[in-house]
């Protein structure tokens, strides 16, 4: 089974960048995508051999969140919790598994929304632990930290800065202690620059300054099956990049 995952920072605005190319070449199992910023009636785009299903924000051209599925789920519902407006999590059952697709809030410049961060991240983490409890997980998407030093370019500069605060660090490393592994680490644990969001400015992403804060996690009862974890860092049309999970379950 394959699955993508990819913040397009913009669905609309990436549709004319390459996104059905790309859709089309990767050919995924289930594919989804982060900040939409569009309301479901905003693209008529659909895909042969897929379902789709779209998360909007409240608040039109912010935040959202999509799957493509080739597979029927079993069910799809919606956020959790308080957390309703963002549309910031997809949750689909298969058999198997479920899938949650998700875009974690961003705690701004100046830290200006690190407390409600810090309030998604409980929320979400216990959550997520009770769903483990019924069956695995595969959780994805855009979390908005960099876990490690090895994951951005630049720590030192950068510690205390929005995505690589000790409290989003220490909520991230929480949330693998509930019982859930980071696959890219997992099986490229040593390798550096390995990067899926550069800034625009400074011509950061070809010189390759950039942070890891996409990722694909699994539980850890099923780590075992995973096959392949990867970066596409040559894929194009955000500021973000695609990464992608194999696994058999």
């Amino acid at each position: 089974m394959k699955l993508i995952s990819w913040n397009v920072n913009g669905f609309r605005a990436n549709l004319s960048k390459g996104f059905v190319s790309y859709f089309k070449a990767f050919d995924a199992d289930l594919f989804c995508i982060q900040e939409t910023k569009m309301q479901p009636d905003q693209v008529t785009t659909s895909f042969d051999g897929y379902e789709q299903y779209f998360n909007s924000a409240v608040k039109k051209g912010y935040s959202g969140t999509a799957l493509f599925t080739k597979q029927h789920p079993l069910s799809v519902t919606f956020n959790f919790g308080t957390h309703t407006d963002e549309g910031r999590a997809i949750i689909a059952e298969y058999e198997k598994f479920r899938l949650i697709t998700v875009y974690v809030p961003n705690s701004q410049r100046e830290l200006t929304r690190l407390d409600y961060r810090m309030q998604w991240e409980q929320d979400f983490r216990k959550f997520l632990t009770e769903l483990d409890k019924d069956k695995p997980l595969i959780i994805c998407g855009d979390m908005n930290v960099a876990h490690q030093e090895i994951d951005l370019k630049h720590p030192a500069e950068n510690k205390g800065n929005s995505g690589f605060t000790d409290q989003e660090r220490s909520a991230f490393t929480a949330l693998l202690n509930a019982g859930f592994t980071d696959t890219f680490r997992l099986l490229h644990p040593d390798i550096k620059e390995a990067y899926t969001w550069w800034s625009y400015m400074r011509q950061a992403r070809s010189r390759n300054v950039g942070w890891r804060i996409d990722y694909f996690l699994v539980s850890n009862r099923i780590a075992a099956f995973v096959t392949k974890a990867e970066i596409y860092p040559d894929v194009m049309g955000s500021d973000h990049c695609p990464v992608g999970l194999e696994l058999n379950l």
